[in-house]
């Protein structure tokens, strides 16, 4: 028995083969465009995620095992807005996760309370609700042709399967969803001028939501499988990883920050800008801290000194206690906790003998701070986090690892070589929708070693993160 996982990202579609030991047999890559017409615009094509799963599972069924296939699971980047009409064609290109027009609209859905209550999340512009409604009031006759509104993978899902479904982790991203009751919500539709029929049906992540087309299996080599519900791109992550139970996290350290953790309940704190989603397994939840630069925020001043990363991080020492100079990365805004679009990046107390090394140090700090205020967000909530799996490229950085370990008290454990990602989720989701295997096959990766917070820095680790925040109390009104 052998399973497949698409992951459709904004830059590439991802597919992988794994056999019943989850060891990955075969992978291949078709890379994605974006359109950018105007400031604040960021949208792409849906034929292409076609074309791309077509090339890519054509790719895969090269190898032998790919004739056992026996499921395939979708993920992909949430909130997108695709639009189609009666013939299942879209009306427009995609609006992705990363489109702001839809600012204004989002700020009107926000301050109608039924929005927060229903859905246990502040409606972001990147939202699909809002982006709909920007169409309805600038393309009505657009809205007015719309059929029904899929996210980009359950689109995906059309073209393979001709089904018209979502599932419960990627719904809850759009605004119209009751997170708490995993159902779309009729009142929050409504006040968006559509209806339940426009939406798609719902199932679990985990549960088969069609069979790959006959027409498809015969031009890919892939044959005729379950295609499982799946998962949005951070619950697949989550499932890659193993973080599928109460107490279990994962800290994402890639261009933005994810502090990731799985619930069994559902504790929703839209005042926190903590995102509270459904999880892609029956009964379980999620929440997450998102900051919007992490890796990129030192990336940032690898440009800004001429430097490269690896270079300004390669010979930082031991972690040590914060030194006067200060970075608050909020270099395109900031999510949780602040939901603040328009404050931006600083360095505070620079002197004379700050040097590159010294401002290196204090952006991975600052970035480490960003992900304490996210870790406070979600204990505000009654979700502790006393662990974590490092995952990202920055995790990659021995140094960074261990500051954020202390500057959040919490051990991380950083896995061995290998893929964690949304794509092997999506897999996993596969086989469980295939074969009714259940959540233990989401197991933890080995670890390669575990990081624990130094004693006897905490102190000055807290003292330090106070002055952070009171920082952003003093600038966010400049």
């Amino acid at each position: 028995m052998t399973f497949i996982g698409l992951d459709l990202g904004t830059s590439s579609l991802k597919a992988i083969l794994i056999d019943a030991q989850q060891n990955i047999l075969s992978e291949h890559a078709v890379p994605l465009s974006v359109e950018r017409r105007q400031d604040g615009w960021s949208e792409q094509d849906p034929q292409s995620w076609c074309d791309a799963a077509i090339e890519a599972l054509s790719a895969l069924a090269a190898h032998p095992a790919c004739g056992e296939v026996m499921g395939i699971g979708l993920s992909g980047h949430m909130h997108g807005a695709t639009l189609i009409g009666a013939d299942d064609a879209p009306l427009r290109p995609c609006m992705l996760w990363n489109d702001t027009r839809s600012h204004v609209e989002a700020a009107g859905m926000d301050a109608n309370p039924q929005f927060r209550d229903i859905s246990g999340n502040i409606v972001f512009p990147g939202f699909t609700a809002p982006k709909v409604e920007w169409v309805r009031r600038n393309e009505p006759h657009v809205f007015d042709q719309t059929a029904k509104v899929l996210l980009p993978k359950d689109y995906l899902r059309l073209f393979l399967t001709g089904e018209y479904v979502s599932e419960m982790s990627d719904a809850a991203g759009t605004a119209w969803f009751d997170t708490g009751k995993r159902d779309w919500s009729d009142a929050l539709l409504s006040e968006c001028g559509l209806t339940r029929a426009q939406m798609p049906a719902l199932v679990e992540g985990s549960a088969p939501s069609g069979t790959l087309r006959k027409e498809l299996a015969a031009q890919t080599g892939v044959p005729q499988c379950t295609v499982a519900g799946g998962a949005g791109d951070n619950a697949a992550a989550a499932i890659g990883a193993g973080v599928v139970t109460e107490g279990s996290a994962f800290l994402s350290l890639g261009t933005s920050g994810v502090l990731f953790a799985a619930n069994a309940g559902y504790r929703p704190a839209p005042a926190s800008a903590v995102h509270t989603f459904c999880h892609a397994l029956p009964d379980t939840w999620h929440q997450m801290g998102v900051i919007l630069a992490a890796t990129d925020a030192l990336e940032w001043l690898a440009r800004l000194t001429g430097q490269s990363a690896a270079a300004l991080t390669h010979d930082l020492g031991d972690v040590r206690a914060p030194e006067k100079t200060l970075f608050l990365p909020y270099l395109g805004g900031e999510r949780t906790p602040h939901n603040d679009a328009q404050i931006r990046g600083q360095f505070l107390h620079l002197d004379h003998a700050t040097d590159a090394k010294a401002a290196a140090r204090a952006v991975l700090q600052g970035v480490s701070f960003a992900f304490a205020d996210c870790k406070d967000a979600l204990h505000a909530t009654g979700t502790e986090v006393t662990r974590a799996l490092a995952l990202g490229g920055g995790a990659k950085s021995d140094h960074w690892v261990a500051m954020l370990a202390t500057t959040l008290n919490i051990t991380l454990d950083v896995p061995k070589d290998g893929d964690f990602g949304a794509a092997l989720g999506a897999a996993r989701l596969a086989m469980m929708a295939s074969t009714g295997a259940g959540a233990d096959i989401a197991s933890q990766p080995p670890i390669s070693r575990s990081v624990d917070p130094d004693p006897a820095l905490h102190s000055a680790m807290a003292d330090a993160h106070a002055r952070y925040k009171h920082a952003y109390t003093l600038l966010k009104d400049l």
